[in-house]
C-alpha cells in the first residue's frame, strides 16, 4: 500500500550500517506506479479551489499567485534538470503538470520558463538535511531501504514547453512540524540548461504548492507515511498558506483510483507570473524559515 519509485540511474546512496538493521519502507505495487503516470486516469476524485480562486488562460481569466515567500530553510543550489526525482523514494505517486503563464500579457505561456521544485520524502526528510528532526516520532532517514542519493532526492528542475508546461514524476511529501503538506517551487527565466542543472537568468516568484487536508490525512494513514507519528498541521494552521486557494499554490488533485490513494495522484496548478520581477525568496518573509530543532548545515551539495 505504498509507493516505491526506483531509477537505476541515480549513484546508489552509500552504504549505512543501522542499529538493527535497515527497514525497507515498502512500495506499491508497480501496476499502481504505472498507472499513476499513464497518459489516462482509470477514476478520478477532483479536488478544487472555489470559482473564486480558480483560473486557467482557458478561462478568459488571468490570475497571479500570491506574493513570493520564504524559500524556506532546506534549499540547496545545483538541482538536476530531470523528471523524475524519485530516486528510489518510497511513496504514494503524483504526477505535477505546472503550467507558467505570464500574468501580466493576459496568460500567454512562458516557454523556456525553468520549474525548481524540492520536498521531504515521507517521513519528513529533506535531501542535504537527512538528520534534521522532522517531529513527531520518525524512523532515521537511512532506515528507508532506498536507493535515493542523500545530497538529491527531491528536487529538480524543468523546463516549460512552447505551451509553458513542464511535468515532474515525485511522491506526495510527508510533513514535519509545525508544517502542513506541501512541496517548495522557484520560477527562473532567462538562463539555460548547462551540466546537467540550470544556470544563470534570475528568479520571479518564489512559493509552495499546498494539498487538500482530507486527500493528505489518507494518504498519511498509509505506509511508509504512518511511520511517522505526530501532530500534523492542517492549512488552516499552516504558517505559510493564507487559504486563498489556488492563487496561493492550492493544487488541484486527481485520483488515479477513487478508491485506493495508494495508486496515487495527478495534480494541476496555473503558475500565473511576472517575468520582469525578481525575488529568489531568500531570507523573505512568509514562515517556514526555520525547522523544529534547527536544520545542520546540509550534508553536502547537490553533485550534477
Amino acid at each position: 500500500m505504498t509507493g516505491n519509485h526506483k531509477n537505476t540511474s541515480i549513484t546508489r546512496r552509500r552504504a549505512l550500517a543501522v542499529a538493527g538493521g535497515t527497514v525497507a519502507a515498502g512500495g506499491l505495487a508497480a501496476a499502481g506506479y504505472q498507472s499513476a503516470f499513464a497518459d489516462t486516469t482509470t477514476a478520478t476524485t477532483t479536488t478544487t479551489a472555489t470559482a473564486t480562486a480558480t483560473s486557467s488562460a482557458s478561462s478568459g481569466t488571468c490570475m497571479q499567485l500570491m506574493s513570493s515567500v520564504t524559500e524556506g530553510p532546506y534549499y540547496l543550489d545545483g538541482a538536476l534538470v530531470r523528471k523524475n526525482i524519485t530516486e528510489g523514494k518510497s511513496g504514494v505517486p503524483l504526477t505535477l503538470r505546472l503550467t507558467v503563464v505570464d500574468a501580466t500579457d493576459g496568460c500567454t505561456p512562458v516557454p523556456g520558463a525553468a520549474v525548481e521544485i524540492w520536498h521531504c520524502d515521507a517521513w519528513g526528510y529533506y535531501s542535504g538535511y537527512t538528520t534534521a528532526n522532522p517531529g513527531g516520532s520518525a524512523p532515521a532517514e537511512s532506515e528507508d531501504g532506498s536507493t535515493a542519493d542523500d545530497k538529491t532526492y527531491l528536487r529538480g528542475y524543468q523546463v516549460a514547453n512552447a505551451n509553458g508546461v513542464v511535468m515532474f514524476e515525485t511522491i506526495v511529501p510527508g510533513w514535519y512540524t509545525p508544517r502542513t503538506c506541501h512541496i517548495h517551487l522557484k520560477v527562473h527565466t532567462g538562463g539555460a540548461k548547462e551540466d546537467g542543472t540550470y544556470e544563470g537568468g534570475k528568479v520571479n516568484f518564489t512559493g509552495q504548492l499546498f494539498f487538500d487536508d482530507e486527500i493528505a490525512e489518507s494518504i498519511f494513514a498509509l505506509e511508509p507515511y504512518s511511520k511517522h507519528s505526530g501532530s500534523y498541521t492542517k492549512l488552516a494552521d499552516d504558517m505559510v498558506y493564507d487559504g486563498g486557494g489556488a492563487s496561493s499554490g492550492l493544487l488541484t488533485l486527481k485520483a488515479v483510483h477513487k478508491k485506493d490513494p495508494s495508486k496515487g495522484y495527478k495534480g494541476f496548478l496555473t503558475l500565473g507570473i511576472d517575468p520582469d520581477a525578481e525575488n529568489t525568496g531568500a531570507g523573505s518573509g512568509g514562515g517556514g524559515a526555520t525547522p523544529p530543532s534547527g536544520a545542520p548545515a546540509p550534508s553536502s551539495s547537490p553533485s550534477s
